[in-house]
Parts: C-alpha cells; structure tokens; sequence
C-alpha cells in the first residue's frame, strides 16, 4: 500500500484526473490518505477521514509510511482550532495552517509529519468523544465564509464541508456529502424536538438530498448557501426573508450527537 499526507495548507481533489475538472472535496493539512492509481502526474486517493476518493496532483502529495498511516488510523486525532495559524518546519519554512487541520502525533505543540518535525503555538483540540458545547462554539467563527463547491475551509465551503468540518472539530467524523451524512445518526421525526447541534437536511424536486445545515435553536439554522449564514427554519424549509420565499425543502432531520 503506497499512502500521503498533506503538508500545505489545502489540496484540491478533483473528479478526474486534470486541473479543469471539478473540485469534489480539499484535503486539509495533516490529513492521510491511500494512494490508489497513479495516472501520469495524478494520484487518485481515498481519504482516511471520511473515505472519499478523488484526483490530486502528484506534486502536492507527501508520502509516509504504512505505520505512519495505520496509527494514524487507529488514534485520536489532535485538530487545529483557529483560523489561520503557522506551523513552523525546521524553524525555517511558514506554512499556514487552517482551523480544522489534523496536526500528527501532536505533542506539547509538536508535530511530526513523515521524518519532518513541525511546532504548532495555536489552540489544538483532542477529544475522544463529541462535544456539543464546542460545536455551537465553533459555527459562528465560519460565519461569512465564501461558498464554495467542494470547500471545506474557511476561505471556501460548501453545505456539506461545513458541517463536516465543524464536527470534526468538535471530535466527531461525518462523511463527505449531503446524502452521506443523511445515511448516519438517529432520525428525529419532528422540528419541535429537534435540539441545537442536530443537522437538517433537504431534497430537490427528484427527492434527493442536496443540502445540509445545523440547528441552532428553535427556528434558526446556520448553513453554506452563498456564505454560511443564518436563516429561519420551520416544518417546510428555509425560509429566506431578504428573498421572502422558501429555498430549500426540508426532508429529514439526524441527530449526530
């Protein structure tokens, strides 16, 4: 088994293997993943954290080894939790760090990335098991942020990278799409005894599920659409008030936690 790891601050991962085709997902420093093709300058890779498979570039890979990635596997993850912040390579190279990046083998703010050795001076959260509390923490700091297909960073995310992300955060793995997600968690059958933190989801005209956000409170949702933003919430859907109309159709509601 051939495995990577990212050392930039994000990689983009495409549907097929050129630079033109459609970004799917990003792979945030720190996170692994296995290597399964190789097609001239592309890798094509299943993530560890959630299982997706996607085109990189080759020249964006870092390898490391199989007990790099097994352990990795097996243990609790430390995550980055601020916005922006620089780990520091040999004290000679910055590279910037995004708020939901893995930091491996994180120790005392240190790092270990293959032979390299990384130090961290930002906030790094570990938990092995959910926290609600940091959850509704940490959705607001992504307020605003730019939507963008297949993001899952602050400076670009789509529905379904937001809530991924900020559960990753908070010590829970989702999967990658809208309908993925929808597949976990308990089903809640009614919005009056939904609770903050559970997750929303909504249909198109087809009945497939292609939207995703959180409950914040009773009538308030914060999802990715244009900007990850609030809007009002009831039995039918959104309800957008600056377009005074409903945008997306609810259709199901999980709890994750």
């Amino acid at each position: 088994m051939e495995a990577g790891i990212c050392t930039l601050s994000v990689i983009p991962v495409r549907a097929d293997a050129s630079d033109k085709a459609e970004m799917v997902t990003q792979v945030l420093f720190g996170e692994h993943f296995e290597i399964l093709e190789k097609q001239k300058n592309w890798l094509r890779i299943r993530l560890a954290f959630d299982g997706y498979e996607g085109w990189i570039d080759a020249k964006q890979s870092t390898p490391i080894k199989d007990d790099d990635f097994v352990f990795l596997n097996k243990n609790t993850v430390h995550v980055a939790n601020d916005i922006v912040q620089y780990a520091v390579f040999y004290e000679k190279m910055h590279i910037p760090i995004l708020m939901g990046s893995s930091l491996p083998f994180y120790d005392n703010k240190k790092f270990r990335i293959a032979e390299n050795q990384f130090t961290y001076e930002g906030e790094v959260l570990s938990f092995e098991f959910p926290n609600k509390k940091l959850i509704m923490e940490t959705i607001f700091q992504y307020l605003n942020a730019p939507y963008l297909w297949g993001g899952r960073s602050i400076f670009g995310i789509d529905c379904s990278g937001f809530t991924q992300v900020v559960f990753k955060i908070s010590g829970m793995k989702l999967k990658r799409d809208a309908n993925q997600q929808a597949e976990q968690g308990i089903t809640i059958e009614l919005l009056e005894n939904a609770e903050p933190c559970d997750l929303l989801f909504f249909d198109n005209e087809e009945g497939k599920i292609v939207h995703v956000g959180i409950l914040i409170k009773p009538g308030k949702i914060i999802h990715a659409s244009g900007c990850v933003k609030i809007d009002d919430i009831d039995h039918h859907g959104i309800f957008n008030k600056e377009l005074n109309k409903y945008t997306h159709t609810l259709r199901l509601i999980k709890r994750m936690i």
